[in-house]
């Protein structure tokens, strides 16, 4: 061996060797089935506050017809957009599952999902509610408030029934306008360009 060349075993030193059988983890400690008491807690405070400045309304609605596609564009939204995001030109980013969910629950997640993918600067999510084939049928009674929820939210500019391959009457597009982070990134790059 010459002097460049170093032994293996003075490189492990002191290194012992695992055992047989002793290469495994000890799942002696199994996990808790359970949330501890502080985590019950901290969910309960979370909850709470998101129901305090839940503003959806659960109030009456006017029912929907179970076969019409949905189709809202905010004020000042290019009839362009509303087009591509009916035509699926826009990829959802997220998807949020409502199927067969208590109406209560429902407003809950819907206003946290729509709350979060704007703050998560995402741009299109689909919703999947399902849709019921009597006007009065659960899935057409939550696609109902759907219409009225998603009209609520300043984040919400369009919303249109989904393609076939993402749900179509059972499921809806929902375009939202970008953070102000986004549009300060973006007229930071348009004046790069001109400058």
């Amino acid at each position: 061996m010459s002097q460049g060349d170093v032994d293996f075993q003075d490189l492990m030193g002191k290194v012992t060797p695992l055992s047989r059988g002793k290469n495994k983890a000890d799942l002696s400690r199994q996990r808790r089935d359970t949330p501890s008491e502080a985590q019950l807690v901290r969910r309960e405070s979370a909850m709470a506050s998101d129901e305090d400045s839940n503003f959806l309304s659960d109030d009456f609605v006017d029912l929907v017809v179970p076969h019409d596609p949905f189709e809202y564009r905010r004020d000042g939204i290019q009839t362009g957009v509303l087009e591509r995001l009916r035509h699926g030109g826009y990829a959802p980013e997220a998807r949020l599952h409502l199927l067969k969910r208590p109406l209560a629950e429902c407003r809950r997640e819907l206003f946290s999902f729509i709350r979060e993918a704007h703050e998560h600067e995402l741009r299109c999510v689909l919703i999947v509610h399902g849709r019921g084939r009597e006007i009065d049928s659960p899935p057409n009674v939550l696609r109902s408030y759907l219409a009225k929820w998603l009209c609520q939210f300043e984040e919400v500019q369009a919303y249109v029934s989904a393609q076939p391959a993402h749900g179509g009457l059972g499921a809806t597009y929902v375009m939202l306008r970008k953070s102000e982070r986004a549009r300060a990134r973006n007229r930071e790059r348009q004046q790069k360009r001109r400058g």
